[in-house]
């Protein structure tokens, strides 16, 4: 069975027929070739698929594609500008050595974006919080927090920063 969703993904308005089974994860990958958002365990454990849905960080692998029909999808292909600047929070992951392998670093970025455009302040315990739910196997996770903290206020000043 399929179904008609619309949504508004990166800025953009989107229309896609979907099979119902079809978790947020595969639809972004799999459909519409958005590799970005990563498949690490399946099942909600390491953060790797995080995107924003309605300005909150969720585990695409446990959001059905179904429920995303008239919501607000941020990914990390959304972050940069049109022109190609990176987004403050990516270019404090490359500046403070955030990024390892890469393999965590877009589920990290779009958790730390949904912390920062809510709590902009955000201290170094609640950005441990808010990551609490990422995975990564390099880092030891010190210059990941260093990267959000660098970029707190880079984020206010770009506030909504998609595509501008």
């Amino acid at each position: 069975m399929t179904t008609n969703i619309s949504f508004l993904l990166n800025g953009d308005e989107i229309s896609y027929d979907i099979k119902d089974h079809w978790t947020l994860l595969h639809l972004l990958r799999e459909e519409m070739g958005l590799i970005g958002t990563k498949e690490g365990c399946g099942n909600g454990e390491c953060g790797a698929c995080t995107v924003i849905v309605d300005k909150l960080a969720v585990n695409s692998c446990l959001y059905l594609a179904v429920e995303a029909d008239g919501k607000t999808i941020e990914t990390i292909e959304g972050l940069a500008s049109t022109e190609g600047s990176l987004h403050p929070l990516q270019q404090s992951f490359v500046d403070n050595g955030g990024i390892q392998c890469g393999f965590c670093t877009p589920g990290m970025i779009m958790s730390s974006k949904a912390l920062l455009d809510e709590n902009p302040g955000a201290d170094r315990e609640e950005i441990k919080h808010a990551l609490a739910g990422n995975i990564c196997r390099c880092t030891g996770y010190i210059q990941i927090f260093e990267s959000v903290e660098a970029a707190k206020e880079p984020v206010v000043e770009n506030r909504g920063g998609q595509n501008e």
